[in-house]
């Protein structure tokens, strides 16, 4: 067994002796890990590394590649003419390392999601920089929180989630389906893509692309994808990644392809619109690594996972999707030439559930009309305080707030803390915007007057919701006072979308699904198979107006303003928000309302008939109860 031994352990000397088979598992390494690559010689190169030399000729013979290595078991070595079971046992040994990812102690976080989870160490080296801990400051649901006072997580600890559960998708298709050649390098860049899918956001998260951009910088389309793209290749480059990914087995430059096409889609926009492959990074053979961090297909990833489950958690919110079970039935099938995630029929309806459960977190929390006007009015703040909030970027030159998504060394130094430092200034060109931050902190918001909805879906500019601003303010109801002067801009409009994700279709459409009896043939479910309870449409477009002056009166005048304005663009009945008055005697009323659409009538509500009738609800104080007067006016 001497002439069987590594051919470093035979030179060792007494100096060496501390040295641990950790080091030597590193040090045996090839350059290029991706064992599925190799050809019949470099197998037994590999022999050879392991001090298997004298089996090379058996393996040279059967012609056994690296892909045949994944699939070699005890009783195929008997079967090709090693005999001895401790030979056998040591060649499966050697064999097995090329499936175990770790070469260095992995990293483990205490998530209060998904448990202890265990990171690879090149994700900690990622993790690590001063670009991804930048993170830590960026609130996950921006200004949410200041209406759901749990919601005080970060883009940080959720990219670290999709992260360990683009590993936990990836290894479960690994095991299930061996056939699909998932080497470690897919494992990590599909990992890599989860952690850093989430670099680009900006203060406030997608208040910042959503809102604050769109309005500094209209001449621009920029999303946070896009900076984060910038953002990760600044990381990789700042920080000297390059050596050590390759020490980890990635290929480069094409691995950093495959990562920045996980994160936003094809790089060359043009192939992306032809009918070849628009992918550099793999093969159309690895397609269904494609779906798991962002999938482009049908919206099912590991990204919504990690923040449906992290948000109802820290919201306080019912999470209806549970993402373990969608584990242990995904599968790849072939589908028009291609190989996507599928999973099995009988889960349909949870999918229904998921998409559901987006829609609801949307509804109840992402766009909260309290939670929404909070994030208008720091946008305001941030427009104010702009030209006058200075960064230094590359070269000793300074960048704006809006004008520093343009270098990744200021856009590194942009997080949440603008807001305090905005707040906390005492520089005359914030004054400004000083006041909109203190008035959120004081609770002194922007009151909501309604919303409604047009009857079909119409497409909103900017120019269209300042034209609906100036009309709102010419709008002048039939009845009530008109001493109120209001303008253009005291009005606020926001147009919200409520989708199932892909606007206005059935996600479900694009999502295939295979039987218990037939593993390997994808196939598709109407909506009419699940359930006749499914909704009928799966997008809606609300219009939100909000009054900037919060007096009663103002309000009042505002309110009816917007039922008149609702009535001229033959929107639906708005959704109001009552405004209540205290009256000199004590009473307290809700404003008359302007002459409703005979349309919008509805007698089980007791609002009126076909003459087009308002109601007036009077409070009357009794023994210091308040009691209800309803009255009906003609």
């Amino acid at each position: 067994m001497e002439n069987r031994k590594r051919p470093f352990e035979a030179v060792l000397t007494p100096n060496d002796s501390f040295k641990t088979p950790e080091k030597r598992v590193s040090v045996a390494r090839q350059p290029d890990s991706d064992s599925m690559g190799w050809g019949v010689e470099e197998t037994c190169l590999y022999l050879r590394r392991e001090g298997l030399e004298e089996w090379e000729d058996i393996f040279r013979a059967q012609k056994i590649s690296g892909v045949g290595l994944r699939y070699l078991r005890d009783a195929d070595l008997e079967k090709i003419g090693i005999q001895y079971l401790g030979d056998r046992l040591q060649i499966l040994h050697s064999i097995s390392k090329l499936w175990q990812i770790e070469v260095e102690p992995n990293k483990v976080f205490n998530d209060p999601i998904h448990g202890h989870v265990e990171l690879h160490p090149l994700l900690i080296r990622i993790i690590d920089t001063p670009q991804f801990q930048r993170l830590r400051n960026l609130k996950q649901l921006g200004g949410t929180y200041f209406v759901f006072p749990g919601a005080s997580h970060n883009r940080f600890e959720h990219s670290i989630g999709v992260g360990y559960l683009a590993g936990q998708l990836v290894r479960a298709l690994n095991e299930r389906q061996p056939e699909l050649l998932i080497s470690r390098r897919d494992i990590l860049c599909v990992q890599i893509a989860g952690l850093c899918h989430d670099l680009g956001h900006g203060p406030f998260s997608h208040m910042f692309d959503g809102k604050f951009i769109p309005k500094a910088r209209p001449g621009i389309r920029w999303k946070h994808e896009t900076a984060s793209l910038a953002m990760f290749d600044y990381l990789v480059e700042n920080n000297g990644l390059k050596p050590v990914m390759e020490e980890h087995g990635l290929v480069l430059p094409e691995d950093l392809d495959f990562i920045k096409e996980q994160i936003a889609g094809p790089l060359d926009t043009n192939a992306a619109q032809g009918q070849k492959w628009p992918y550099e990074g793999r093969p159309e053979d690895k397609s269904f690594l494609y779906e798991i961090v962002a999938n482009k297909r049908n919206g099912i990833d590991v990204d919504k996972w990690d923040y449906f489950a992290r948000d109802c958690y820290h919201l306080g919110i019912q999470n209806n999707f549970d993402y373990r079970r969608f584990l242990k039935f995904a599968r790849v099938c072939e589908v028009d030439r291609q190989k996507h995630i599928c999973t099995r029929d009988k889960e349909v309806g949870n999918l229904y559930d998921m998409f559901h459960t987006r829609n609801c977190l949307h509804r109840r929390a992402y766009q909260h009309k309290v939670s929404n006007i909070i994030e208008t009015m720091i946008t305001e703040a941030f427009l104010k305080a702009d030209k006058h909030i200075l960064i230094e970027g590359s070269g000793g030159k300074t960048f704006t707030l809006s004008t520093a998504i343009d270098d990744m060394e200021a856009y590194t130094k942009l997080t949440d803390h603008v807001f305090e430092q905005i707040h906390n200034s005492s520089s005359p060109e914030l004054a400004e915007a000083r006041k909109i931050l203190r008035n959120i902190l004081c609770r002194r918001l922007y009151k909501c007057l309604g919303q409604t909805q047009a009857d079909k879906h119409m497409i909103v500019t900017q120019e269209t919701i300042q034209r609906w601003e100036g009309d709102l303010a010419r709008s002048i109801p039939q009845t009530g006072a008109q001493d109120v002067n209001l303008q253009p801009e005291d009005f606020i409009v926001s147009v919200i979308v409520m989708d199932y994700g892909m606007k206005e279709k059935n996600p479900i459409n694009n999502v295939h699904f295979y039987c218990k009896d037939d593993l390997t043939t994808a196939i598709q479910i109407l909506k009419n198979q699940v359930s006749k309870l499914l909704p009928e449409q799966f997008a809606e477009q609300l219009i939100r107006v909000y009054c900037k002056k919060t007096d009663d009166r103002t309000l009042e005048a505002a309110k009816k303003h917007f039922v008149q304005w609702c009535m001229d663009m033959n929107f639906s009945k708005p959704q109001m928000s009552v405004v209540f008055i205290r009256t000199q005697d004590g009473d307290i009323i809700a404003p008359e309302l302007t002459p409703l659409k005979a349309s919008w009538s509805n007698n089980n509500e007791g609002e009126g008939g076909e003459g087009g009738s308002f109601r007036k609800v009077n409070y009357a104080s009794v023994n210091g109860q308040k009691k209800a007067k309803t009255k009906l006016f003609k």
